[in-house]
């Protein structure tokens, strides 16, 4: 499920990139190549549509985004006392090995 959600993101992401890349800050863009009467989709319909899946883009990108976070796989987590245990079994193993080590090379 987490790596569907990926794939989503990455393609409304792109399409938001595309969408806001192909407006104009002063109303020109994609728009003022429209603006031939005969257009079915007039300067004013084309700019609406813009920011419409602007913002549609722009929220299924946070929706995906939360429903990601909440599928993120987790791994088992082990228990605090056994790593404790662990860890005791390996400090009291080591200074054993450590004292042999140093009595070979006394002599």
């Amino acid at each position: 499920m987490y790596s569907f959600f990926s794939v989503m993101i990455l393609i409304c992401a792109v399409l938001l990139i595309l969408v806001v890349l192909v407006q104009n800050s002063k109303g020109g863009g994609l728009a003022s190549n429209f603006s031939q009467g005969n257009q079915v989709m007039g300067v004013k319909k084309t700019t609406d549509f813009l920011e419409k899946a602007t913002w549609t883009l722009a929220i299924c990108l946070a929706v995906f985004c939360l429903a990601a976070s909440f599928t993120i796989p987790h791994e088992k987590i082990e228990e605090p006392t056994e790593q404790v245990e662990a860890q005791e079994a390996a400090s009291e193993d080591a200074p054993a090995e450590n004292a042999g080590d140093t009595e070979a090379a006394a002599e």
